[in-house]
């Protein structure tokens, strides 16, 4: 476990990851005077940015993005514990887990299932699951990493909860990527009408942005 975040595939017992890890080219690119750079996916991977943002991918993954860094989770000192018991799914670690699992799912490649933790069954991530899935496509392998959920806020009959997020990795080109934000989780307050799937979290809205 990393402090103050979590290591996803620490927190899930999900098969190891099977995820975007570059091999990094420093030498190279220190001989050409290049650095090697990523294009940032529309829709799931900073549905709120432009599809056409870079990375900034100078390092490599295990040497950048340690909390309360550039490039890391924000350093909040309490992160989110394992649970020891049953979790209120009401609750903001409940939250929680859900970016822990869409994190593991990304890092096996289990994308059509990674897709159906957005809200409307996947429809929020603003792509297809073909879509989505091409999104993703070009790395070689992908880490995450989930910080501590913030305080719940409530609209209009529902909750929402923002979880800091990382991903990192490499690429099939040979560079290193690093994105960091927030996600945005939201589900239906139990009031009349409401399905047992509305009452779940899901992620509404990705702030992933791209980090040196």
């Amino acid at each position: 476990m990393r402090i103050p975040v979590l290591t996803i595939t620490m927190l899930l017992a999900i098969a190891s990851c099977n995820s975007p890890s570059v091999t990094q080219r420093q030498d190279q690119n220190a001989v050409n005077g290049t650095a090697e750079t990523a294009t940032v996916p529309a829709g799931p991977i900073g549905n709120d940015t432009a599809a056409s943002t870079q990375d900034n991918v100078a390092q490599a993954p295990n040497e950048t993005g340690a909390p309360g860094t550039v490039g890391g989770l924000p350093d909040d000192r309490t992160p989110l514990q394992e649970p020891n018991g049953p979790i209120d799914p009401k609750s903001a670690e409940a939250a929680g887990q859900v970016v822990q699992h869409y994190g593991a799912l990304l890092e096996q490649k289990k994308f059509a299932d990674a897709r159906k933790l957005w809200g409307g069954d996947g429809e929020a991530s603003g792509q297809s699951a073909a879509q989505f899935a091409a999104a993703y496509d070009k790395y070689a392998q992908i880490h995450s990493e989930v910080g501590r959920p913030t305080d719940m806020e409530g609209a209009a009959g529902s909750s929402y909860i923002t979880v800091p997020f990382r991903l990192f990795g490499t690429l099939k080109s040979g560079g290193a990527f690093n994105l960091v934000g927030p996600l945005t989780l939201r589900r239906v307050n139990d009031v009349p009408g409401s399905t047992e799937e509305q009452r779940q979290w899901h992620i509404e809205k990705s702030g992933l942005k791209p980090r040196p």
